[in-house]
């Protein structure tokens, strides 16, 4: 029987994780998770890419927490489960210029490009 067993990851456990792609790419490391303070949802995942990854320079890209493997075989390590050209062409920011204002277009735009449905917990 091959079970999968999943435990919770803490932000600075993330944050010193290396994220590869599926093909064993270095990519960068997350930055930070953003929370969506009217849900307690994961908004999104923020990506520094390292400078020598597709010459991409040290660009942050936001992320769905679902394009994510958070569960490999070594603890150290991340998966992206992106495409490098997808990756390549994704709309990203610069450390001094993070995205602000209402994040909802903003939220629904980066799981929209990366292909994942926005998970949304009931408001009463």
């Amino acid at each position: 029987m091959n079970t999968q067993y999943y435990f919770p990851i803490s932000s600075s456990t993330a944050a010193n994780c290396t994220v590869k792609t599926i093909s064993d790419e270095t990519v960068g490391s997350i930055k930070d998770i953003m929370l969506d303070t009217e849900t307690g949802e994961i908004a999104y995942v923020v990506l520094s890419v390292d400078s020598g990854f597709l010459n991409l320079g040290s660009k942050l890209l936001a992320l769905p927490w679902e394009a994510f493997d958070f569960h490999g075989h070594q603890r150290d390590i991340i998966t992206v489960k992106v495409s490098k050209e997808k990756l390549e062409n994704a709309p990203g920011f610069d450390d001094d210029a993070w995205p602000v204002g209402p994040q909802h277009q903003f939220i629904n735009d980066v799981h929209t490009y990366y292909g994942f449905d926005r998970r949304r917990a009931l408001i009463e």
